[in-house]
């Protein structure tokens, strides 16, 4: 890479990272139990609006895997989500009535609450509908996943998002607070994927799945991308510049090549096509706070009116992570 681009990123980074220490003017503190936070913990980092049904499940699922310690924002909630979280003994809270869209879609927020929090700390991000899934994740918590990457000099690990879906129609089986989603939404697409290598940032781009097929089949480019490196080694130097689909510096971008094989990898099971999805679309198609003018939720919104059916008869029903490993939408690695 030349020496001009390289100076120019190393400038962005600069750039973004003074941009979330003044949109960090824009968080009031609700309950802060930072002072709990312990050197070696797991620290999950995540922003929302409205999603007070799933907060039960989500907060569990992130527990058993052996996350220490919840670092949220909460972006205007008025479904009781703020008092909900305020509670959990393991959750530190904001709030903010800014502009989710202004504040780069969250990003701004959580970087400064990382930079803040998360300094030498392995690094969660993710929203209250994505659920990690690694390797051995049914044996090993996640801190021994950080152990063998810290062991091995990286600082980062990526996984693919996965959308999940139901048999049948989205509204046919109400979710009901606390539930595993999976119960409902336990389909997936093993391919129909589309991947390429971004030349400015140097990570993988990935388009496909159900989303692309129901909703941007005439427009595949424009598919929401499916490559997320959520969690990381944090320093205060970091900064995600796009969601977690990429960070800078760059080099914690490349979490897939290396010499030998493989890097490790995992999945990010997407509980978005459930029920509640309908009325969502409907309030962030008013909001408007969503990426180039909600067009991904103006998609969702026309593409609902059918009542459509995900399932074909190439979808896979979801079993473990082994399951996906064979279907090559994640990897162990050189991890054993």
């Amino acid at each position: 890479m030349e020496l001009l681009a390289k100076y120019r990123l190393r400038l962005a980074r600069k750039r973004w990272r003074l941009r979330a220490l003044r949109k960090s003017r824009e968080l009031v503190p609700v309950a802060r139990r930072t002072d709990l936070i312990r050197k070696p913990d797991v620290l999950l980092f995540s922003t929302l609006r409205n999603e007070r049904i799933r907060l039960p499940y989500f907060l569990q699922y992130y527990r058993n895997l052996g996350v220490n310690h919840f670092l949220m924002v909460d972006n205007g909630s008025d479904d009781g989500s703020r008092e909900y979280l305020a509670d959990q003994p393991d959750v530190s809270l904001w709030t903010t009535e800014g502009s989710y869209k202004r504040s780069r879609f969250g990003v701004d927020w959580l970087n400064w609450l990382q930079s803040t929090y998360g300094h030498k700390h392995w690094t969660l991000v993710v929203d209250v509908d994505e659920f990690l899934v690694y390797p051995f994740c049914d044996t090993r918590p996640i801190q021994a996943l950080t152990d063998w990457l810290d062991a091995s000099s990286v600082r980062s690990f990526s996984a693919m998002l996965l959308d999940m879906y139901p048999k049948g129609r989205i509204h046919e089986v109400p979710y009901q607070e606390g539930q595993d989603p999976f119960e409902i939404a336990c389909w997936f697409d093993s391919g129909n994927y589309a991947i390429k290598r971004n030349a400015r940032f140097g990570n993988l781009w990935i388009q496909g799945g159900p989303r692309a097929r129901m909703f941007f089949r005439d427009l595949p480019e424009r598919a929401p991308a499916l490559n997320k490196i959520p969690l990381v080694k944090w320093h205060r130097k970091y900064t995600y510049v796009s969601s977690t689909h990429m960070l800078l510096p760059r080099g914690l971008n490349l979490v897939y090549d290396e010499w030998g094989g493989e890097k490790a990898s995992g999945c990010l099971l997407h509980a978005k096509f459930i029920d509640t999805f309908v009325a969502k679309s409907q309030e962030e198609m008013v909001r408007r706070q969503h990426y180039a003018g909600s067009h991904e939720y103006k998609a969702y919104h026309e593409g609902l009116q059918d009542d459509p059916v995900f399932w074909t008869e190439c979808s896979e029903h979801y079993d473990n992570w082994r399951q996906l490993e064979i279907l090559g939408l994640m990897s162990k690695g050189n991890w054993v």
